[in-house]
């Protein structure tokens, strides 16, 4: 497929995450990629790859459920699955024209993107895309974990 869309000139997008639990900032962001391009491939780590990266606990949804899930959104064109920790591996084999990172990978913002050099070696770009307030995963998880329940004490 991607040498297809090489030679109709379409421009192919790449964003990755684990879309553990799926909030307001995973929309938000899959749209900010989606506007940079024709086709959107979302990369999705997968169960083993979560537990690497956030831990024993996660993730709280299995990988065929955040497939179908991220699969069904109007930004995303297609999902693929890897286990390692970061997509180097695949973004090589996939080679989009854009890696989108979300901002807090920008330069100057103290984390370096590990798959710059894969990305810069095939001739593709990389371009960060906005963070959204208080739209987290680790931020939802706290605010239930807070509730005691999980259950609204107003409700």
């Amino acid at each position: 497929m991607r040498a297809d869309w090489k030679r109709m000139g379409q421009t192919v997008v790449w964003t990755n995450g684990c879309f553990d639990l799926l909030h307001a900032g995973h929309v938000r962001s899959l749209r900010a990629a989606k506007a940079l391009g024709d086709i959107l491939v979302v990369g999705l780590n997968s169960d083993a790859g979560v537990r690497a990266i956030k831990g024993a606990l996660r993730p709280l949804t299995p990988e065929q459920d955040r497939i179908e899930i991220i699969a069904a959104l109007e930004p995303v064109d297609y999902v693929t699955l890897f286990d390692e920790p970061e997509p180097s591996a695949v973004l090589a084999r996939i080679q989009p024209d854009i890696h989108c990172k979300g901002e807090d990978y920008a330069p100057g913002a103290g984390r370096a993107v590990p798959e710059r050099d894969v990305v810069l070696a095939y001739g593709g770009r990389i371009e960060f895309i906005p963070l959204f307030e208080g739209r987290s995963t680790t931020q939802l998880l706290e605010r239930i974990l807070a509730t005691g329940n999980g259950a609204s004490r107003e409700a």
